[in-house]
């Protein structure tokens, strides 16, 4: 976050932020990233949700968006459906 905002650690506004600035910080960025998908028709958002090659633009795997390789959709669903915690 700091990059994006051209913000060194050492700054006095960057040492004045509380991890909730941070946090606050970062979900108003997803909603913003969220805002930018919803303009897209659904084949060109499909393809921003790709991941891709930073160097040529190639796909490399799997969607960015929801991808999670240790998360286990089994025990979610049993949980789910148990209606029980994690």
């Amino acid at each position: 976050m700091l990059k994006q905002f051209r913000a060194l650690p050492t700054e006095r506004r960057v040492r004045d932020m509380l991890d909730r600035d941070y946090v606050w910080c970062l979900a108003q960025q997803l909603l913003d990233d969220e805002e930018e998908l919803d303009r897209l028709c659904p084949a060109c958002r499909a393809r921003a949700e790709e991941a891709r090659c930073p160097g040529c633009g190639a796909p490399v795997g799997t969607p960015v968006k929801e991808s999670n390789p240790n998360f286990d959709w089994a025990r979610f669903e049993r949980l789910k459906q148990e209606g029980g915690a994690i």
